[in-house]
């Protein structure tokens, strides 16, 4: 080494040292501080420069490494006052501890372009509720560079082949000769056709090959890869492409697609599919999908597109996938699968948990960001905002409003592309519910113990119900005072005799087939009767009347069960979930327990010494992924009127998730 790069390194590293007394953190987040050896700003993006640096975690841990390298990253970020950076250590370190990779490359994400700074976490909170394999980390710390604060800055994965991040085999190199080259390859359609990248021949869409690295691949693998890119479009082009076992189903994991497009729609991110990454593993003939990256100008957050909250990216958004999206959506099976697992999702809660991430990091981040803005300035425009405020409130709100805004729209606009279909069976989760009459769009509601319907109130307890599973049928349980929706009919009846009594609500009672109910789907709009088991009678609105307090009646069970609106409900969950002590669910200990179906009875169910304490849920899937049902472990379920195949149940117990496989 020169006398001159010596003393260089020598006055950095005395700088670093004389800073050690400082190496406290700037606000209730870690801080980050990055000593470059020369003492001079980052200014490549390609050329790596040594650097120390310094984190000082959330107990006032410092951690210490004097010796890294960082360079800047990123496409149009990169010409933005404030620098993205890409940081490389020596060795592999798990700087996110064990839950996230052990690596040695990680990006300092400086989310310029996004005044609330954390539309990139949110969109990774979607992707965890989802479940997509990987999702990109979100660990927020204040930067301090050359001594300079720099701002709040996102802590995240780099996007490769690795374990907690895309899990998937890794190809030698150098390549033996006989290496199996089926895998894994990950892929991202670019837009900017940066690296090693190719155009496809049928519908011209550009793919980088990001594994194997540009200076380590073989023609060989060049080659495989893209020939199976050549034949899922052919796939997808052919006049049978919607066909399961010869079209591009054949070739695609059809969960981490369906995820991954409707994570880019509910953020309506325009360049959703200008920048999508995609893989393969080895020895497997699909390709995935994800994971999420690059999300700041997500959210209406661009002004080159307006009115993106009623809008789908598949029609709007810049980037060559959407050309293979847009053949999909021809396919009918697509389109009943986009709607149906958006609505899943929806009633597990995705509109809420966006909201307490959005609510949880502003929190967090509260201090950093104030801090932030001091340096950067909160209304100043550094890229395509699309408005400027002079209060982080308002950005947050316009965040939030445009998440309720645009998922609502995307509920109708992906039921108007998906073709009419009857109205599924209705499978209860473990929320509270609203029913409400399809002629008045009121609510079933209780006055003493009387049965009766009342405007829709949101804090309305009374008009609450927990849909219970209970001998294969289901109680109606009024969350106000836990009794059971009953029908009080007297005397013998058939389904159009002794009719017109008021339902009332009464003790419950599992074993009395007054308390128990059938939901009996109805035409294509969702709709159900409320079939009574013992009188045979259904739930109906006595007169349409639309004045509240008028009585739900015991009626007749005929052929205009599908007509009248007056005995038709449609039932809303209310996306509160159910207190562990109404539920009775538990964990249960030290007890044996089998899961057995009987294909003579057509009943499944679990088995113990002690079946009072199976009180957990049990959920019932058929083999590509679609929910049935949920029963309750105590109680057996019968499958007669399902269809044959292989289905899947699943339960936890004990903290852990089980499943088990069978065929009907």
């Amino acid at each position: 080494m020169s006398m001159k790069k010596l003393l260089l390194l020598t006055a950095c590293l005395l700088l670093a040292f004389s800073a050690q007394a400082q190496w406290t953190r700037r606000t209730n987040l870690p801080t980050l501080y990055i000593y470059t050896f020369s003492g001079n700003a980052i200014t490549s993006k390609t050329e790596y420069v040594y650097a120390s640096m310094v984190y000082v975690d959330e107990e006032d841990n410092v951690l210490e490494w004097d010796s890294i390298q960082i360079r800047g990253r990123g496409n149009s970020t990169w010409n933005m006052n404030k620098k993205p950076y890409r940081i490389k250590f020596l060795k592999k370190h798990r700087l996110l501890g064990k839950d996230r990779a052990n690596a040695k490359s990680w990006t300092l994400l400086a989310n310029a372009a996004d005044k609330t700074l954390i539309r990139n976490a949110v969109t990774s909170a979607m992707g965890e509720f989802t479940e997509l394999p990987f999702n990109p980390a979100y660990k927020f710390v204040d930067l301090v560079m050359n001594g300079s604060y720099v701002g709040n800055y996102q802590i995240s994965d780099q996007i490769d082949i690795r374990r907690k991040r895309v899990d998937i085999v890794e190809q030698d190199f150098p390549l033996p000769d006989d290496a199996d080259i089926t895998g894994g390859y990950l892929l991202e359609v670019d837009g900017f056709k940066d690296g090693n990248c190719f155009t496809t021949s049928i519908y011209n869409v550009p793919i980088r090959i990001h594994s194997p690295d540009e200076d380590e691949i073989v023609p060989k693998q060049d080659t495989y890869i893209k020939d199976y890119i050549s034949m899922f479009e052919r796939k997808l082009v052919d006049d049978s492409f919607a066909d399961k076992q010869d079209g591009y189903r054949s070739v695609i994991d059809s969960t981490t697609l369906i995820d991954w497009y409707i994570c880019t729609e509910v953020s309506a991110n325009i360049d959703g599919f200008y920048s999508t990454y995609f893989y393969k593993d080895q020895n497997d003939p699909l390709l995935y999908w994800g994971p999420l990256w690059d999300y700041d100008i997500a959210y209406d957050n661009d002004y080159r597109i307006q009115g993106t909250v009623s809008q789908l990216m598949v029609d709007v958004g810049y980037g060559a996938t959407k050309k293979w999206i847009n053949r999909m959506w021809q396919d009918e099976w697509f389109q009943k699968k986009v709607y149906h697992r958006y609505k899943e999702l929806l009633d597990r809660g995705l509109v809420e948990h966006m909201m307490a991430t959005i609510d949880s990091l502003t929190t967090l981040t509260e201090q950093s960001r104030i801090l932030n803005y001091q340096r950067w300035g909160i209304n100043t425009r550094v890229y395509h905002e699309n408005v400027l405020y002079s209060s982080y409130d308002n950005y947050v709100t316009d965040l939030k409003n445009f998440i309720t805004n645009h998922t609502q729209y995307l509920l109708t606009a992906f039921a108007d592309r998906k073709p009419e279909e009857p109205t599924p069976p209705f499978v209860p989760m473990e929320y509270f519910y609203r029913i409400t009459n399809v002629n008045t769009n009121k609510a079933i509601d209780i006055s003493g113990t009387s049965v009766v319907e009342y405007d829709n109130l949101s804090d309305r307890e009374t008009e609450d119900w927990w849909i219970r599973p209970a001998q294969g049928h289901y109680m109606i349980i009024n969350r106000s005072n836990l009794m059971a929706l009953n029908d009080p009919t007297v005397g013998a009846t058939t389904p159009t005799t002794n009719l017109g009594t008021q339902l009332n609500v009464a003790p419950q009672d599992s074993t009395d087939e007054a308390q128990l109910w059938d939901f009996l789907p109805q035409g294509t709009q969702g709709y159900y009767n409320l079939l009574n088991v013992k009188t045979q009678h259904i739930a109906n609105l006595s007169g349409g009347n639309a004045a509240n307090g008028t009585h739900i009646i015991s009626y007749s069970n005929d052929n205009r069960n599908g007509e009248s609106k007056n005995r038709l409900w449609y039932m809303t969950s209310t996306r509160e979930q159910l207190p562990d002590e109404w539920t009775g669910i538990e964990i249960p200990r030290d007890i044996e327990y089998i899961l057995a179906y009987n294909s003579d009875t057509k009943q499944l169910r679990f088995a113990t010494e002690d079946i009072d304490r199976l009180k957990f849920t049990a959920t019932l899937y058929t083999a590509n992924g679609q929910l049935v049902a949920r029963f309750r472990a105590n109680e057996a379920f019968d499958m007669t009127p399902l269809n044959e195949g292989i289905y899947i149940v699943t339960w936890t117990i004990e903290g852990r998730q089980r499943s088990a496989k069978f065929k009907k």
